[in-house]
């Protein structure tokens, strides 16, 4: 269980969030759906966040499906809106902290690059 942090504790910027997932094999960072960024691997979606929002936006993203009730229970995380049946979960801002949500954004990478084609996988070797 996370514990929720004072809201002076920020999460990852959408210029940070790239940072961090563009040095995994195969990401990339595109505008869907007029404003929001997605974060993606074989061009499936692993993480979003409105473009034009700050380091205290929701950040969506895939959990393991044995997590998701576990987590959308807990402060801080709610069903992530229209992708909650594939086990989407939508973090507030200071819900956990920096570290961990840099790890739950690594596995929801690593689930979605699981899913591609085999081929494909064996081309995404870190």
């Amino acid at each position: 269980m996370f514990v929720m942090l004072p809201s002076s504790i920020q999460i990852m910027t959408n210029e940070e969030l790239t940072g961090l997932a563009g040095r995994w094999p195969g990401v990339t960072v595109d505008s869907k759906w007029d404003d929001d960024l997605v974060w993606s691997v074989g061009g499936r979606m692993f993480c979003i966040r409105a473009a034009d929002a700050g380091a205290g936006a929701p950040l969506s993203f895939k959990v393991p499906a044995e997590r998701f009730l576990e987590l959308t229970g807990t402060p801080g995380f709610a069903p992530a809106p229209y992708l909650a049946r594939a086990h989407w979960v939508q973090a507030t801002p200071g819900a956990i902290p920096a570290d961990a949500l840099r790890a739950m954004v690594r596995t929801s990478y690593e689930l979605v690059r699981a899913k591609l084609p085999k081929k494909m996988q064996r081309e995404l070797v870190d």
